[in-house]
């Protein structure tokens, strides 16, 4: 690729380029850094959606039953999986994972699983810089699909500007979604697997949830519900067309500059908390943070105290240094 800059590489479609760089920033190297500021001014283009819900629901079978229909409909797509980290490698588990493996040879799609590496919220690390790649890409469409292991998902609502929580027929499952605040931050609800029992119910009491003592208010979005049987892909091509509106919507109402701020905010503040946080510890294991340990060790001050007080003597060691 002669002496093209990785980030050149990335903006002409080089998939290659694009899996190096999202390992460079889940690594946190410089140069996957420098690579990012290159490409964030050509981003902005791709509808980021993302798509979440409780523990066996169906999300991987559905996310690649949105991967074909969309292909159909001539959008390149990218998608960042995101799964609990290997206790043993820290790595991906890829789970059902091998479902998109059908279209490991598309040229219109990218396919990146992220470990979670323990990471709150049901989204990696790095899975901002990651959906920046695939936009800079030329991504159209980015799907990210989270963790799934029950825990309050919504951080995927600070990176997508469509939120897709997917539910399935069972007992317990719609209280699982209230529970964890995911219907509160759905922008379409999905019933998957409405082919088995208990479906008309579930979908029911869904509505229920979703409509109760609310009056549909003008200009405002309504979450619709649809029912799938992603496995088939039933109902997928309604999901793609109430995702193509809801995008419409938010361009209409004036609702996609107030996201596309939200989500801007969110890593401009996580990485000013990391950089102060980095030059607060500076000098943590210095001698006087050792000695205050000791002293812990001995019982002979508590830990509050004595982070307090290293706390005030480093800050003010700083200002006499500054002055």
């Amino acid at each position: 690729m002669g002496q093209e800059s990785l980030a050149d590489r990335v903006l002409a479609g080089h998939f290659p380029s694009a899996a190096r760089l999202i390992r460079l920033v889940e690594d946190g190297r410089p140069e996957g850094r420098e690579a990012l500021r290159e490409l964030y001014p050509k981003t902005g283009r791709a509808h980021v959606v993302g798509v979440t819900g409780p523990p066996g629901a169906g999300k991987s079978t559905l996310v690649a039953s949105l991967i074909g229909e969309l292909r159909r409909r001539g959008r390149r797509v990218g998608v960042i999986a995101v799964d609990p980290s290997s206790p043993f490698s820290g790595g991906a588990i890829l789970g059902d994972r091998v479902r998109m493996q059908r279209f490991a040879t598309d040229p219109g799609v990218f396919i990146r699983s992220m470990a979670s590496r323990g990471q709150g919220g049901g989204l990696a690390r790095a899975s901002w810089e990651a959906e920046l790649v695939l936009d800079a890409m030329g991504m159209d469409v980015v799907l990210v699909e989270t963790v799934g292991v029950g825990q309050i998902e919504i951080d995927i609502v600070d990176l997508a500007h469509s939120t897709v929580v997917v539910c399935l027929p069972g007992a317990g499952d719609e209280v699982q979604a209230i529970k964890a605040g995911l219907l509160e931050a759905a922008d379409l609800l999905v019933l998957n697997k409405a082919d088995l029992p208990g479906a008309a119910d579930a979908e029911r009491w869904l509505h229920v949830l979703l409509h109760s003592g609310k009056a549909p208010e003008p200009g405002v979005w309504e979450p619709p519900l649809l029912r799938t049987v992603a496995s088939r892909e039933e109902g997928v091509a309604e999901l793609v067309d109430a995702l193509v509106a809801h995008r419409g919507h938010l361009e209409r109402s004036g609702e996609l500059a107030l996201i596309e701020r939200r989500r801007a905010r969110r890593p401009f503040l996580e990485r000013v908390r990391e950089r102060l946080l980095a030059h607060a510890l500076d000098g943590v294991e210095g001698p006087e943070a050792l000695r205050l340990l000791e002293e812990v060790l001995r019982r002979s001050v508590d830990p509050y105290t004595a982070a307090e007080r290293w706390v005030d003597e480093h800050l003010a060691a700083r200002a006499r240094k500054q002055a």
